[in-house]
């Protein structure tokens, strides 16, 4: 797709009130989604082919040790959205590491499509690691932070 184009294009749904644009020709395929104030993200991905090519298998890599698996209870989003710490851009965070929390107790505010949906723990415990960043978007069962 032509650079003036998809220049084009982010500038109009930057512009508009369309959150996401999806866009497919015959060299590829274009999706915009609007991520927030000012930020906008263009991804090109390359379309199917009707045949396709053969590739040859990579050589095997050494076998790398596979990272450990964070021991305690995953707290998983339980949706795809925008992951905060805090109810508001100035306010203190829900929890903190090491931070004692009770079942049903907000840990963090999930953004989906303009509403903002308080995630609660599912078990009482101490947070131990907070895995996402705030302003992080989340998918859905994707883990967010582990009690012990």
């Amino acid at each position: 797709m032509d650079l003036r184009k998809l220049k084009t294009l982010i500038d109009l749904v930057s512009d508009s009130n369309v959150s996401e644009l999806e866009i497919t020709e015959a060299e590829g395929k274009v999706r915009i989604v609007k991520g927030g104030p000012a930020m906008v993200q263009a991804y090109q991905m390359p379309v199917a082919q009707a045949v396709p090519a053969p590739v040859a298998a990579p050589a095997a890599p050494a076998a790398a040790p596979a990272p450990a698996a964070p021991s305690g209870h995953v707290v998983k989003s339980p949706m795809v959205g925008t992951f905060y710490r805090s109810a508001s851009p100035g306010a203190k965070a829900f929890v903190e590491v090491g931070q004692t929390v009770k079942q049903g107790e907000t840990v963090c505010i999930i953004e989906a499509m303009k509403i903002l949906n308080e995630i609660e723990t599912d078990k009482a415990g101490t947070v131990t690691q907070i895995l996402c960043e705030n302003g992080q978007a989340v998918e859905y069962g994707q883990p967010l932070f582990i009690i012990e």
